[in-house]
């Protein structure tokens, strides 16, 4: 058995839950037995974003769990990062050639 963990954050709190798995679980199977699913019935734990540890992983179904990892959960983005930063910066220069 392994120890790993499985999280799951949204804007207001987040939870982990830690777990005991047999040696070649992988990701999709550890979030399934975390249950996250019942707690947050949004997330889409069959075809959902994962990673562990901040890297995301191209296919949770395969990817075998070592001891300590910590599957994460991922939303879908709201606004696309670039997009984002792109309007700040422009705001900023707006600002700039005001004063």
């Amino acid at each position: 058995m392994i120890n790993v963990e499985v999280a799951y954050a949204l804007p207001t709190e987040q939870k982990i839950i830690a777990l005991k798995v047999e040696e070649g679980t992988t990701a999709s199977d550890a979030v399934k037995l975390s249950k996250m699913g019942e707690v947050y019935p949004q997330i889409d734990i069959d075809s959902g974003p994962m990673g562990i540890f901040g890297k995301a992983i191209k296919d949770p179904k395969v990817t075998v769990l070592k001891e300590g990892d910590r599957v994460e959960i991922y939303r879908p983005l709201i606004a696309d990062p670039k997009e984002a930063r792109a309007k700040r910066a422009a705001k900023i220069k707006a600002q700039q050639d005001t004063q």
